[in-house]
């Protein structure tokens, strides 16, 4: 496979590894820049040349986590990366025994307790914990070469994270989802009763799909089981941001096949999930986050105005389009996730943009009323 050939074969599997949606396209137009909220700039975190932002978590306004992949086209430079803002620059965190990896997931129970997830050089799934100091992976008992992890949430004295793998119990020859969960250094694996994979996990509840539908999960004293979800024929579900056991928003997308896929966005109330009607006809969405109050903000890419970045925004009942600007050389812009800046209304996304030569280079977009957004490092 050539170079170009690599570089368009990842260009699809970072749109669609998360990929499959489309919803019948609500009636709303592109809403006009308000001067009260809008996208304030797009910068970097200065990753190596290739490089791409999988995901986020502000902690604080300076204590804000990223993690990601660098010269992805080089099987022997390849390595994951993960990063810190603490108020005034990005710089890189290092990852002890790491080797190659490919960083998915980031969660932090405190700015002293922070986790990562992706996969190893050695074919295992990679875990790591560590702080502003460093990170260590983390061995456990019960992951199996060939498993995946893409997901992982953290509070005090517990993490969790979600992926797939091929199930424990040998009359079940199916790729099934796995929860792992870690609790003052003692780990316990579990699997879905349905095949599948999870992507992603947030207090007691990880999304994923079958398959040819969405699953959702819920935790209940330490056991987690499918929950009922609107049937949707090649729908997926990729990230979850829970509010409360009574408000959760989880986004993703409805596949039908190669470049016809559109958003998919379901909400819970404390009873049942429902699908929501929101714009974005051809849009693909990867991240959620929230303010813990009703406002969400989804981030993705829309193949239709590909070189702007792309947001969609939930407030009292109604979701709508924001839209970055474009920028000199990048032809394409995808926000793989996003995260809520707490007191200071501000919501950040990551990702990448690629030129026409198709190289990658690492974004992080900043918006919110009165947000400073973060400087080059």
């Amino acid at each position: 496979m050539t170079r170009r050939s690599q570089r368009r074969a990842l260009s699809l599997i970072l749109a669609t590894s998360v990929v499959w949606s489309q919803v019948t396209p609500a009636a709303h137009a592109d809403p006009r820049p308000a001067s009260a909220e809008g996208w304030q700039r797009s910068t970097s975190a200065r990753l190596v040349a290739d490089g791409s932002l999988s995901d986020v978590l502000a902690l604080s306004s300076g204590d804000v986590w990223a993690v990601g992949q660098q010269q992805i086209w080089d099987v022997w430079k390849n390595r994951g990366t993960i990063r810190h803002w603490n108020g005034t620059r990005w710089g890189e965190v290092p990852i002890r025994d790491a080797g190659t990896v490919n960083l998915r997931g980031v969660a932090a129970g405190s700015s002293s307790d922070v986790w990562a997830v992706g996969d190893g050089v050695d074919g295992l799934p990679y875990l790591a914990h560590g702080d502003a100091g460093g990170f260590s992976r983390v061995r456990v008992d019960g992951l199996w070469a060939g498993d995946w992890l893409g997901g992982v949430d953290a509070r005090s004295g517990q993490v969790v994270a979600v992926g797939s793998g091929k199930s424990r119990d040998p009359r079940r020859n199916e790729v099934v989802g796995l929860i792992v969960t870690g609790e003052h250094g003692r780990w316990t694996v579990q699997e879905t009763e349905a095949q599948g994979a999870l992507y992603a996990v947030a207090d007691g509840f990880a999304v994923g799909d079958t398959g040819t539908r969405p699953l959702i999960a819920h935790e209940s004293d330490g056991q987690w089981k499918a929950m009922p979800v609107p049937d949707i024929p090649g729908g997926y579900l990729r990230d979850v941001q829970v509010d409360s056991a009574r408000r959760a928003v989880a986004v993703g997308g409805v596949y039908h096949g190669p470049d016809d896929v559109e958003p998919l966005v379901l909400s819970w109330n404390g009873k049942r999930w429902k699908r929501e009607r929101v714009p974005g006809g051809e849009s693909r969405l990867y991240g959620v986050t929230g303010d813990g109050k009703g406002r969400y903000w989804v981030s993705g890419y829309d193949p239709s105005r590909a070189a702007e970045a792309f947001m969609l925004r939930h407030e009292k009942g109604d979701w709508e389009i924001i839209r970055g600007g474009t920028t000199r050389g990048r032809d394409t812009v995808r926000l793989q996730a996003v995260t809520y800046l707490a007191g200071k209304g501000a919501v950040w996304a990551v990702g990448h943009a690629i030129d026409s030569a198709e190289r990658y280079t690492d974004v992080v977009e900043s918006f919110g009323p009165g947000s400073q957004p973060p400087k080059d490092s």
